[in-house]
């Protein structure tokens, strides 16, 4: 067996969503195919991915198969981790909640049941999912067979349109809506920036997502040391206000005031550029991605700080 790239850069995999809804009353695969249904079926896939992996940018969608009674959509990872947690979500059944809630806003009605399967090939992962490295292994030996349909970049364009107009209807003018990308998009539910009951994993426990607060500021400047830049850049993937001349401005400009200033001030921009989006869930995705494992639990609790005091 091949052993899996070191660097999340090369980490590319593929795997197979099989979906049936249980409800007579919804086909999956006649909804998709309706011209007028299609692009809110999309939509709460997008949004129930961007809920499993924490960013609409965490699994790339090639190509929707309407086979009946299932809708097959094929995946590809790009990251190691995005893929970790994608299948964390899914193998707690917070994907399969997170698509059904999706689905009831998107297409109005009382409630969608959905049964999903997970494929690698020719591996029903679904069997497996408590190895977490077998998952991955699996997809990761599946490298995709094509590049995203037509169809579905046109459908990506046209989410990135709706999405633009909800948030110019929900931010400032200042924010440009024009220069926004998918990258740049946060998860989000029918034009809310934070829906009531979002949650997300993390070393496989349920959290609350919640908007950040002066007290995950402050532990944050405290705690993250030398690493600031690097939980900067992961969190610009998604924040065009902390793009690399940003970031480098913040070093030189509070290089005298040391750490705890510019990681403050680092913090401070992202919230104030992204506002109620600016999220735990968005801030422990980029400390994890620099495995800033012990910052991360501080932030949500998970042990008693014994630095604060230090």
């Amino acid at each position: 067996v091949p052993r899996m790239a070191d660097s999340s850069d090369l980490w590319i995999g593929s795997a197979y969503l099989f979906l049936q809804s249980t409800s007579e009353k919804v086909v999956l695969p006649a909804l998709y195919g309706n011209s007028h249904q299609k692009s809110s079926v999309f939509k709460a896939l997008k949004l129930a991915l961007a809920d499993a992996t924490g960013s609409l940018h965490g699994v790339d969608m090639l190509k929707v198969h309407c086979s009946e009674p299932h809708l097959i959509i094929q995946l590809k990872f790009c990251m190691q981790e995005n893929c970790r947690k994608f299948l964390r979500s899914y193998r707690a059944g917070l994907f399969r909640e997170a698509l059904q809630n999706h689905l009831q806003v998107a297409l109005s009605v009382t409630a969608v049941p959905i049964q999903v399967e997970l494929k690698a090939g020719s591996e029903q992962l679904d069997h497996m999912l408590s190895e977490e490295e077998r998952c991955l292994e699996c997809i990761y030996k599946e490298k995709p067979d094509r590049l995203r349909d037509e169809e579905i970049a046109e459908l990506e364009e046209s989410f990135r349109s709706l999405t633009c107009r909800q948030e110019s209807n929900n931010t400032p003018p200042s924010n440009n809506c024009n220069s926004l990308n998918s990258s740049s998009l946060p998860y989000c539910s029918g034009g809310s920036s934070l829906p009531p009951e979002a949650t997300f994993i993390f070393q496989e426990q349920q959290f609350a997502n919640r908007t950040l607060t002066p007290d995950d500021h402050q532990k944050f400047a405290k705690l993250v040391s030398k690493k600031w830049k690097q939980v900067g850049r992961s969190l610009q993937k998604n924040c065009r206000a902390l793009r690399d001349p940003v970031i480098d401005n913040l070093a030189h400009e509070y290089d005298r005031e040391g750490l705890y200033e510019q990681a403050y001030q680092l913090l401070l921009k992202f919230i104030q550029s992204e506002g109620k989006r600016a999220t735990l869930q968005r801030l422990i995705a980029a400390l994890e991605e620099n495995s800033l494992i012990t910052l991360a639990e501080e932030l949500l609790g998970l042990h008693p700080s014994e630095n604060d005091t230090s």
